[in-house]
């Protein structure tokens, strides 16, 4: 039996910044994971991921370098150059993760860990054991149970495979995984079709951002189909894929259809049933404000938790709790409200904060918004548009801002530094009394009226 002050499962995002953080605090600490370090984030997820953005991004500037004065021949993307230089950037990242292990003293144990009690594994015929026991395990995309769908489909994970550019490709989904595979593609040449359950991409997200995208992605030749939800895929008669929908429809002449649909928690493959330990209907693992499970001793945090699906979320939750339980920081815990984040659409959005609806429906009439729809000033020289839409949702007499909404070139970048100023408090006044920086597009967030 291998004693440990810490034992973490799983070698993804927050994980490895608990680990880390544990044994600087002095902590005796092991890591079992069996594949790459990093999780879904580094292998399969937001940095493969913003590679390709990247690159769609940079056919997008192609496209209007002759307004900008350049003679640009028709430039042919090469799509296995782009995968071999990510996979081996990946590959790159894999390491230093590994070698941050040796630095900061984690044992790392490779192979696929099962409870056999609430504070013990086995992993591959050696048993560990620790009083402090995490589970990250993380989560796996979700595919749907119809005929044909495992058969002739692939996930968010099967797209970081694909060896060449698909020409007709199927994404099923209406999350921010779904809209920013169906931007990479479309923008890198692929014929797109986003099939949405009901009327609208990204319905968690505030009303100007989903419908300012849907427009968006409209305008560029993304095929939407509304209110589509398969029944059932089979390959026709051509070779290409054809999809049943539940209303009697049938959609035809695909070569490629991607599952977004989204994710379930890996907690089916380390025998949790011997820990005790509650979950959800969907199998996530049940925790309160501290990353505390209902086993003493037992925690959980990042995607296998449910709360917040984001890289940086399971970072910060991973290191505070590694300062409470060996730090002796006895509060230390992740404050969830007003987190920010973005997704890498195009175009991408920035959003941090409540919703107006949200926002309407805890505060009622006190609720103001501002609004501001423009076209940036990228598109000067050019006949082609694109509107950058923005939303302040304020509250109370002071105009307190809760909510903060921006759809637009880059949304991505601009939205860190309002979310400082939203988790400090600002108000509308405050925003105006900030002199704007000009010409951006990030000013018209200090001059709306």
């Amino acid at each position: 039996m291998e004693k440990y002050d810490y034992l973490v499962i799983g070698g993804g995002s927050g994980g490895l910044a608990s680990s880390r953080r544990a044994a600087k605090h002095g902590a005796k600490v092991a890591v079992v994971e069996a594949g790459r370090l990093g999780g879904t984030c580094v292998n399969v997820g937001c940095v493969p991921k913003k590679v390709m953005w990247n690159a769609a991004s940079i056919a997008e500037a192609l496209h209007f370098a002759p307004d900008y004065g350049f003679d640009v021949a028709a430039p042919a993307f090469d799509w296995p150059k782009v995968k071999a230089g990510r996979d081996a950037y990946v590959e790159r990242l894999n390491g230093i993760y590994a070698k941050n292990l040796d630095v900061d003293d984690v044992h790392l144990v490779r192979g696929y860990a099962k409870f056999v009690d609430a504070h013990t594994v086995e992993v591959d015929g050696r048993q560990l054991t620790a009083d402090h026991v995490l589970i990250a395990t993380g989560g796996r995309p979700d595919v749907p149970n119809i005929p044909g769908a495992r058969e002739y489909g692939i996930t968010s994970d099967g797209f970081f495979e694909l060896e060449s550019r698909p020409e007709h490709v199927a994404i099923a989904g209406a999350g921010y995984i779904a809209v920013e595979l169906a931007g990479v593609f479309n923008t890198l040449g692929s014929n797109v079709t986003l099939m949405v359950r009901k009327d609208q991409p990204l319905r968690t997200f505030d009303d100007c951002l989903r419908t300012t995208l849907m427009e968006s992605m409209l305008q560029h030749g993304v095929n939407i189909e509304t209110h589509t939800d398969l029944s059932a895929v089979e390959r026709a008669q051509n070779g290409q894929l054809a999809f049943s929908t539940k209303d009697g429809r049938r959609l035809e002449g695909y070569d490629t259809l991607v599952w977004a649909t989204g994710r379930v928690p890996n907690t089916d493959r380390i025998a949790i049933e011997n820990t005790g330990v509650k979950l959800d209907d969907r199998g996530h693992v049940f925790t309160d404000a501290f990353q505390n499970t209902n086993v003493e001793g037992v925690y959980a945090l990042g995607d296998v938790a449910g709360r917040w699906l984001l890289t940086p979320v399971a970072i910060a939750a991973g290191r505070k709790l590694a300062d409470r339980l060996f730090g002796g920081v006895a509060n230390a815990r992740l404050d969830y409200l007003d987190i920010p984040t973005v997704v890498f659409s195009h175009p991408p959005i920035g959003t941090v904060g409540m919703t107006e609806e949200q926002a309407r429906e805890e505060y009622g009439s006190s609720v103001k918004c501002y609004t501001s729809r423009f076209t940036n000033m990228f598109y000067a020289l050019s006949q082609e548009k694109a509107p950058t839409v923005m939303k302040l949702v304020t509250v109370g007499a002071t105009e307190k801002v809760v909510g903060i909404h921006v759809i637009g070139m880059g949304a991505d970048e601009m939205i860190q530094g309002f979310a400082v100023a939203l988790r400090m408090g600002a108000t509308k006044a405050d925003l105006d009394r900030t002199v704007a920086i000009h010409p951006t597009a990030a000013e018209e967030l200090v001059t709306m009226r």
